[in-house]
């Protein structure tokens, strides 16, 4: 009996690594919160970079995406905001396998559903952090 084996796969190194530390995203006179979770709920997303290499958008994107889809999550268990940002807010990490490139990106808030008129969204906090990566 014969197996084959597949072909040896290098592994993923990582490249680069940023943390960002909890932040409140609301002051108290902006919302009038119903109710808010009684835990951080956090998301981790994988964004395969298609590209020969990745740029400093790239990175952002990937970090406003895993956001909305975090959103999106907590939208599903009634929440309509993320009213901290906070247990390292944003944890990214870049992958790097021979010629291709992967971003990680894992987000944390605390849900909360506010009532009335919603202030717009912020930005996700302390986006100039990415520019270390590309200067």
């Amino acid at each position: 009996m014969f197996f084959k084996f597949r072909p040896k796969e290098s592994p993923w190194e990582v490249v680069e690594r940023k943390t960002v530390d909890p932040v409140r995203m609301y002051e108290d006179e902006e919302l009038h919160i119903d109710r808010v979770n009684d835990v951080d709920i956090c998301g981790t997303y994988v964004f395969d970079v298609k590209k020969h290499g990745q740029s400093e958008a790239d990175v952002r994107n990937a970090v406003v995406i895993a956001r909305q889809q975090l959103l999106r999550e907590i939208a599903t268990k009634g929440f309509n905001i993320l009213l901290t940002e906070r247990s390292s807010s944003w944890n990214l990490t870049v992958y790097r396998q021979v010629k291709h490139r992967r971003i990680e990106v894992r987000y944390c808030g605390r849900p909360a559903h506010a009532t009335g008129k919603l202030p717009s969204i912020h930005a996700p906090p302390f986006m100039d952090v990415l520019k270390d990566l590309y200067s």
